[in-house]
């Protein structure tokens, strides 16, 4: 189980986290977002410019505290790493409000059938500039480069701050949990090639949307990689005793699981085995999955 902190946490206040990092936490805990979406306010305090990383949830009392925290600067990028909804749907009232243009990942809507267990994708979210991999915003002492990490979601950017050398993750990489895989949009092939790509680079802490600063990024990516193989061979050790549903792998898998999480456990394993069976490894039959 995941340990909370206790009460009371930061809400809507600018915490400085490095010198040119400024965070404000938003007011939207759940189980998929820990004590709430964390919004980032990069360039000098005492500078001319500013971008906001991952405006958040559209809550007027949010919207006034990332204000507070530019103390006056101009936004040059409302910068989004993706769409759901505890990320992106603060940037058009704040667009709206200061003339910032909307900038980062590309914008995705998903009709998905069933129970979602991870926050639903932002159909407001519409972006005056697409970053592609490499691409970036430079202001007054800053500059943030997109790295493309596609995997929890599609459209899925980090940003990195050329001169600190830390990298925001977005969802993609946190401290106080495993990223949700949700199909068919979530990949599991492309979210494991994304740390991979992280594993590549130098950069020097990660600062997620949710959770603290990540000090030792390679040491966390480099577990994250072998939680992931370790929770696909177990399903193959499973389906290697019997043909199961994604609903018994899950019981077997998650032993003790809060029952909140059960949803974002079964799609995480529906991602592993839709990976697994583009490789050839599974096949599915009548809702049942065996080894091919």
């Amino acid at each position: 189980m995941v340990t909370i902190p206790p009460k009371p946490w930061p809400t809507g206040l600018a915490e400085d986290v490095e010198p040119l990092v400024r965070r404000v936490l938003a007011p939207n805990p759940s189980p998929y977002t820990f004590t709430g979406t964390q919004t980032y306010v990069v360039g000098d305090p005492h500078g001319p410019d500013c971008a906001v990383i991952d405006p958040g949830p559209d809550e007027e009392a949010h919207i006034e505290a990332i204000i507070a925290a530019v103390a006056g600067r101009r936004i040059l990028a409302i910068m989004c790493t993706h769409t759901h909804r505890d990320h992106s749907p603060a940037a058009a009232p704040l667009a709206a409000q200061t003339g910032a243009p909307v900038v980062g990942c590309a914008p995705l809507m998903l009709q998905v059938a069933g129970p979602r267990s991870d926050e639903a994708f932002d159909p407001t979210y519409a972006p005056d500039r697409v970053l592609a991999d490499g691409e970036g915003m430079r202001g007054t002492g800053w500059t943030l480069t997109a790295v493309a990490t596609p995997g929890h979601t599609s459209n899925h950017l980090c940003f990195a701050l050329e001169e600190s050398g830390a990298l925001f993750t977005g969802d993609h990489v946190m401290g106080w949990s495993t990223s949700v895989v949700i199909p068919p949009d979530g990949d599991m092939g492309d979210y494991m090639a994304s740390l991979e790509k992280l594993m590549a680079r130098e950069d020097v802490r990660y600062h997620s949307a949710h959770g603290a600063a990540i000090e030792k990024p390679k040491q966390l990516v480099r577990g994250m990689i072998g939680h992931r193989r370790q929770r696909e061979n177990q399903i193959l050790r499973l389906l290697g005793e019997a043909s199961q549903t994604v609903d018994s792998l899950v019981a077997k898998m998650y032993v003790g699981l809060d029952p909140r999480l059960t949803g974002a456990a079964g799609m995480s394993v529906t991602a592993h085995l839709l990976d697994l069976a583009k490789r050839g490894r599974v096949a599915n039959f009548d809702d049942s999955w065996s080894l091919r």
